[in-house]
């Protein structure tokens, strides 16, 4: 079975420096930390220019930074960092296992034109056809997604934390005095998407209550945005009110908090808006609006709702609490209440690492080491032993006949074995090809090919292990030059119409005999019957077809679909039955067999899981008590160029 690897090392990649203070920012700061605590060797790196409109420094801090990344890194990439730069991402989409994190799509940033928007929005939908997959922070983003022909499947949902709860031992807050000041506070870098404006309006018509504003978050990011609403507080003569204090390190943030009374967020649109979450961790009664997640996300006790940019519906809610004490009392314990609730930051990054793992699923290469030790025999038991003996009479006639002009024999049959595992195709064909023979051994998983060096060891031929990853791209580059036999065993039923291409492709460029063995063929039999044989096995076969890593798999038309596209390319190829004939003495291979159907079945249909219980416990009874039989058909695939003579 599969090998699901757990996340060792991810690298996150943000626009600008790391170290900044918004909410995105923030997110990624704290899921690093978290997986760092989990023992995942996690880190952060900004890059440098232009976003999300790319300049020339960005496209080329971003090429620069992907370029140095080993094969197969983990990498998530910030939405807003890599939304406008599909064609360096796709560079390198192959090479490395890219997921997005997207807080929200770049064209629903507020202010707009509409030319703009267009753009952004067929840009980033390109980006995202390159990634593994897609990570955001809620439900209404990963809707959003779908317009982006994102599928469903491709993203996982991991919503924020929060820094602090506030505890079960918490002072009940006191009743303010009629009279004095309520401190609102408002956490964002200053934009036309927070609308701070509209926060600086409503409160111009409520100067006869007590309160004090203070509007935390970069100047910086937005600099004309933020000279207008100085200028609006300035004209509105609000400067004594209204304090812009701009980006707060953590302990000014937690400062103003500890000293806030009313938290108000007046943004028009949010992905998530993990403030709130904050904010209510404070302690904190909310007013914020409806704009974007914040349909759902700010659907909670203690915490006031208006429509987003109705100014008129923000003054009504400061009023509500401005004016009476025993109200806003009452919201403020709804919000210690609701506090109680909110996720942890180690919820979230252990929700990041699951979602990590799925979106990236092992490579088809990789395999459990005590699966494949225990498939070996039957594995050899079921080989086409007449089309063997058609590949070993092919090498002689090829390879071992004397050069009549030199008098010389042919070098060693160099053979490229792919998924190796941990050597079993070449401990059964090594002593049945009788021509000198040089091996090598592909596989991603470098613990398996250790295994494989080690039992292949009295097989005296030379032998070469190489690790790496198997795709599409990759596969000419990846099957030494001079090949004259391209091998694998259990392994094309897992692969896409693109990596058969390739494959085909790749033994056409050096003229090499193909055989492919042990392929799923869509059909298995158990005695005794049941009912329920031909739905378990239809389940089976349309999971196959789910991406395995490399595209949607061919599953049992693998081998045909090989076929086709080597006859296209002036093959001449056999196949031929290889069946699993599983007798009762294999009981812990069936037991092994039939967990994995069980995963592939509960997976395939999981409002079934009753109806599929039931089968797999009849099934696992039956072999314990070694009462079961199993034949499952594979095939077995020989071909050879054209020029050549099999017999």
């Amino acid at each position: 079975m599969a090998n699901s690897e757990p996340l060792r090392a991810v690298l996150f990649v943000v626009p600008g420096d790391p170290d900044q203070k918004t909410g995105g920012y923030r997110y990624v700061q704290r899921v690093v930390e978290g997986l760092k605590g989990k023992g995942v060797d996690a880190s952060v790196a900004g890059i440098s220019g232009a976003f999300p409109v790319p300049d020339r420094m960005a496209e080329v801090s971003m090429e620069s930074l992907l370029v140095d990344l080993p094969d197969d890194s983990v990498v998530v990439l910030d939405g807003l960092a890599m939304g406008g730069l599909p064609e360096v991402v796709g560079q390198h989409s192959s090479r490395l296992r890219i997921v997005s994190l997207v807080h929200h799509a770049l064209a629903d940033e507020t202010g707009l034109s509409d030319e703009l928007r267009d753009w952004l929005f067929r840009v980033e939908r390109r980006a995202l056809s390159r990634v593994a997959g897609v990570v955001t922070t809620s439900s209404h983003t990963a809707q959003r997604l779908e317009e982006y022909d994102v599928p469903a499947t491709a993203i996982r949902v991991v919503e924020p934390g929060a820094d602090t709860v506030a505890g079960s031992n918490a002072k009940p807050p006191t009743l303010k005095e009629q009279g004095g000041t309520i401190n609102l506070l408002c956490v964002a870098h200053l934009s036309p998407r927070k609308a701070q404006h509209h926060l600086v309006e409503a409160l111009s018509d409520m100067r006869s209550f007590p309160w004090h504003c203070t509007l935390a978050g970069s100047l910086e990011r937005d600099e004309d945005y933020a000279r207008q609403v100085t200028g609006i507080i300035q004209n509105l003569g609000l400067e004594q009110r209204i304090t812009l204090a701009g980006e707060l390190d953590d302990e000014g943030l937690a400062r103003a908090y500890a000293q806030a009374d009313v938290f108000v967020l007046p943004s028009v649109y949010e992905g998530y808006g993990m403030v709130i979450d904050e904010a209510l961790a404070a302690g904190l009664p909310v007013i914020t609006t409806d704009g974007g997640a914040l349909a759902s996300t700010g659907r909670r006790p203690g915490i006031r709702q208006y429509r987003a940019g109705d100014v008129g519906a923000l003054r009504t809610c400061l009023e509500e609490l401005l004016g009476s004490p025993e109200t806003l009392q009452e919201v403020t314990l709804q919000a210690r209440e609701e506090a109680r609730s909110l996720r942890s930051w180690a919820v979230t990054a252990t929700e990041f690492q699951h979602a990590l793992e799925a979106l990236l699923p092992p490579d088809p290469t990789t395999f459990d080491s005590e699966w494949l030790a225990l498939r070996e025999p039957a594995d050899h038991q079921a080989r086409n032993r007449p089309l063997l003996a058609e590949l070993a009479a092919w090498a002689e006639r090829e390879y071992c006949c004397p050069d009549t002009a030199s008098g010389h024999h042919a070098p060693p049959l160099l053979v490229g074995d792919l998924g190796t595992g941990t050597g079993s195709n070449a401990r059964y064909m090594v002593p049945a090809m009788m021509v000198p023979q040089h091996w090598v051994l592909l596989d991603q998983d470098e613990h398996l090919l250790g295994i494989a060096r080690e039992r292949l060891q009295h097989l005296d031929v030379p032998l070469e292990t190489h690790a790496c990853h198997l795709s599409a791209d990759r596969l000419v580059s990846q099957i030494p030059d001079d090949t004259r036999l391209v091998t694998a065993s259990a392994l094309i039923d897992l692969m896409s119409a693109d990596w058969l291409d390739a494959l085909a492709g790749a033994a056409s460029g050096n003229r090499a005999g193909v055989f492919i063995v042990l392929s799923y063929a869509g059909h298995f039999e158990l005695s005794p019957t049941d009912s329920d044989d031909a739905w378990i096995q239809q389940a089976v076969n349309d999971h196959q077809h789910r991406d395995k890593g490399t595209g949607a798999a061919l599953g049992p038309a693998a081998t045909d679909y090989l076929k086709e596209r080597l006859e296209a390319l002036g093959y001449q190829v056999s196949v031929a039955p290889s069946p699993w004939q599983l007798t009762p003495e294999h009981n812990a291979l069936q037991r092994a067999l039939l967990e994995g159907w069980r995963d592939a079945v509960t997976e395939q249909f999981p409002g079934e899981r009753e109806r599929a219980d039931r089968w797999f416990r009849l099934r696992f009874k039956q072999a314990c008590e070694q009462q079961l039989s199993i034949r499952v058909d594979h095939k077995d695939l020989f071909a050879w160029p054209s020029s050549g003579d099999p017999a």
